[in-house]
């Protein structure tokens, strides 16, 4: 947990309800480094971190989701980035599209409700820009998946600390 350290480090000086919602918005992070921190270091209760790790992780996905595709378009326009574009979008179809494609909208919620690396509300951002889920479809569905990993997460690290023998 080498960034981790890091990333308290430099958090140090900013009160922990602050520390929590820009941990829980960072895509390295996001609740899944944002919730256990907050009830094991900071010592928050369980829901005070659960929603601000849900708050501050559903802060990057509105101007994800509005300015992935102009951005991209933008980027487009070079050949490298192009060809990385490319391939990024033809993987994501090609390992996704299935799953997607029976399970429409839901498949989003799934596929950032699971808590684990690579998934989550950024990823997310990525797949309904990709797969095209329209923008209000994407953020609900992003929402429902943040607020399910959230849940995940924040009972995870409750039995955790349990099985450790810590006091919450």
């Amino acid at each position: 947990m080498l960034f981790g350290g890091h990333l308290i480090g430099l958090l140090g000086s900013v009160p922990s309800w602050l520390a929590t919602i820009v941990m829980a918005a960072l895509p390295v992070t996001e609740l899944r480094g944002a919730i256990p921190i907050a009830i094991g270091l900071y010592n928050m209760s369980p829901l005070e971190a659960y929603f601000l790790a849900v708050f501050g992780n559903m802060l990057p996905v509105v101007p994800l989701l509005l300015f992935l595709e102009p951005v991209s378009s933008r980027l487009r326009r070079f050949y490298i980035l192009d060809r990385f574009f490319g391939w990024l979008f033809a993987r994501t179809h090609r390992n996704h599209s299935k799953r997607f494609e029976k399970y429409g909208t839901m498949a989003l919620v799934m596929f950032v409700a699971i808590p684990l690396p690579i998934t989550g509300a950024w990823t997310g951002c990525a797949a309904a820009f990709v797969f095209g889920i329209k923008f209000r479809h994407s953020l609900i569905a992003i929402l429902a998946g943040v607020m399910i990993a959230g849940f995940i997460v924040t009972i995870s690290t409750l039995i955790g600390i349990g099985v450790m023998g810590l006091a919450v």
